[in-house]
C-alpha cells in the first residue's frame, strides 16, 4: 500500500478490538463496491481517466508565460488544487488561490503582480457562487481588459452566470462534471489543470489515488472502512487532522471540509479539527493531553530522519551531527506516544514519501472513508442542504 496505518493507538479498555464487529461494516463495504460498479461514485472513476490530461496539457501552456496565475473559487472549487500546489518547487509561474473574499487580501494580491504577467481561472461548479462571481467582477476591473488570453473558466455546462461571461467574452471555458461535487472533485479537471499549471503530474495523482481505490474495492475489511467504523465506534465529536509536514497542511483544510459538509446531518457527524505538527505541540497540544478526552486524532507522519541540514557548529553538541529532520522525526514519534500514554485515541498514518502519487493515494483514502462512514451513520454524503439557506439570505442582503 502507499500508506500504513496503525490504529493500535485508539484501543482501550472502553474500546476493544471486538467493538467494531457491532457495526454492519460487511454491509457498508458491499454498499460502497455495489454503488461504484453501478456507476454512483463519479468522483471516485475519474481516477480511472487518462485522455483529459494531454489535452488539458495543452492549454496550460497558453498560461505557462505568466509569472502569476490567480486561482479564483472557495471550498471544493479550491482546496484541491491548494493541496497539490504544495508539491510544486516550480518558480513561475506563480499560483495564488484566492479562495475568499476579504477585500484586504484582495487588494494585497493585486498590488504585489504585475497585471499584464498574470492569468486568471475561475472555478464554480454552480457557475453561481456568488464569492467567486465578484472576485471575478473585482478582477477584470483592476486587470483593465477581458483579452481572452488570459482568461480560462471552469464550470459545468449549463447556462449558468460564469459561463454567460466567459461566453461574452470569448474565454475558453472548461466543463466541470456535473455528477461531481465540488469537495469531491480534486481528481477530475479541478485539480488536473491547477496541477499542470504548477508543473506537477496529475496522471500521477490519479494513479495513487486508483491503487488505493482498487485496494478497497478488492480487500476485506480495508484501511478506509478500519477507519470509518473506528471513528463512529468511539463516538468522540471531535476529529482532529496533524500532520508533520507543512506540505500537507492544506490536506487538513481539505479534509475539514469534506467530512464536515459530508458528514455533518441530521444531528450527525464530527467536527474536524486542523493542526499542524510541530507547531500546534506549542498550542493545542495541553489541550488533547490534559483536557477533554472527546477527540479523535489523526497523526500523519512522513520519514524524516536525515533531512536537510546537518548541524556541523558545535555551540549546542547535543544538536551537532543531527539534522533537522532528526529533530521532526523525534518529535511526531514523541508526540504519538505521548497522545497515546494519556488516553487520547491516535491513529498513525505513515507514507514512505510525499509526491503526486503517494497524496493521491491519500486523498482517495479519506474520500472513501468519508463515503463510508456516511454509510454507518445512514447520511447522504453527497448533498449539503443546510447550507443553502444562508447562501439565499447572503444574496436577498445584497440585492437590499
Amino acid at each position: 500500500m502507499i500508506y500504513t496505518q496503525n490504529l493500535e493507538g485508539c484501543y482501550s479498555s472502553a474500546l476493544p478490538r471486538e467493538a467494531l464487529n457491532d457495526l454492519p461494516t460487511a454491509d457498508a463495504l458491499a454498499r460502497f463496491r455495489t454503488a461504484f460498479h453501478e456507476g454512483q461514485l463519479a468522483p471516485l472513476a475519474l481516477v480511472e481517466q487518462t485522455s483529459d490530461i494531454a489535452p488539458l496539457a495543452q492549454i496550460a501552456q497558453r498560461f505557462a508565460h505568466f509569472e502569476d496565475i490567480l486561482i479564483l473559487g472557495i471550498g471544493g472549487s479550491s482546496l484541491g488544487g491548494k493541496t497539490l500546489y504544495a508539491l510544486s518547487t516550480q518558480a513561475k509561474p506563480r499560483l495564488h488561490f484566492l479562495d475568499n473574499i476579504d477585500p484586504t487580501t484582495f487588494t494585497s494580491t493585486f498590488q504585489k503582480i504585475d497585471v499584464r504577467k498574470t492569468g486568471i481561472v475561475a472555478i464554480s461548479k454552480s457557475g453561481s457562487t456568488a464569492e467567486t462571481l465578484m472576485q471575478l467582477l473585482a478582477a477584470i476591473q483592476r486587470m483593465g481588459h477581458t483579452n481572452p488570453d488570459n482568461f480560462i473558466v471552469i464550470t459545468e455546462p449549463t447556462d449558468n452566470p460564469l459561463r454567460q461571461i466567459a461566453l461574452k467574452h470569448k474565454w475558453l471555458c472548461l466543463d466541470h462534471p456535473t455528477d461531481v461535487g465540488g469537495r469531491y472533485s480534486c481528481f477530475s479537471v479541478v485539480g488536473a489543470f491547477p496541477a499542470l499549471l504548477a508543473g506537477l503530474d496529475p496522471l500521477a495523482f490519479r494513479k495513487g489515488a486508483q491503487a488505493v481505490l482498487h485496494h478497497h474495492l478488492t480487500r476485506d475489511f480495508p484501511p478506509a472502512l478500519q477507519g470509518a467504523a473506528l471513528g463512529v465506534a468511539l463516538g468522540k465529536p471531535l476529529s482532529v487532522m496533524m500532520p508533520y509536514s507543512d506540505q500537507l497542511d492544506f490536506l487538513s483544510q481539505w479534509y475539514c471540509q469534506l467530512w464536515a459538509e459530508s458528514l455533518g446531518k441530521d444531528g450527525h457527524g464530527t467536527t474536524p479539527i486542523r493542526a499542524l505538527g510541530a507547531v500546534d505541540q506549542h498550542s493545542q497540544l495541553q489541550l488533547y493531553l490534559d483536557g477533554p478526552k472527546d477527540k479523535f486524532i489523526t497523526v500523519l507522519t512522513l520519514p524524516w530522519e536525515g533531512q536537510g541540514d546537518r548541524i556541523e557548529v558545535s555551540i549546542l553538541p547535543e544538536f551537532q551531527g543531527k539534522t533537522m529532520g532528526d529533530l521532526f522525526a523525534a518529535e511526531q514519534r514523541a508526540t504519538c506516544e505521548t497522545l497515546i500514554s494519556h488516553g487520547c485515541p491516535t491513529r498513525l498514518i505513515t507514507l514512505e514519501k510525499l509526491d503526486e502519487y503517494h497524496l493521491g493515494g491519500l486523498m482517495m483514502h479519506f474520500m472513501i472513508e468519508t463515503i463510508l462512514a456516511s454509510y454507518l451513520l445512514n447520511v447522504d454524503a453527497f448533498n449539503q442542504p443546510a447550507v443553502e439557506e444562508g447562501k439565499r439570505l447572503a444574496r436577498r442582503y445584497m440585492a437590499a
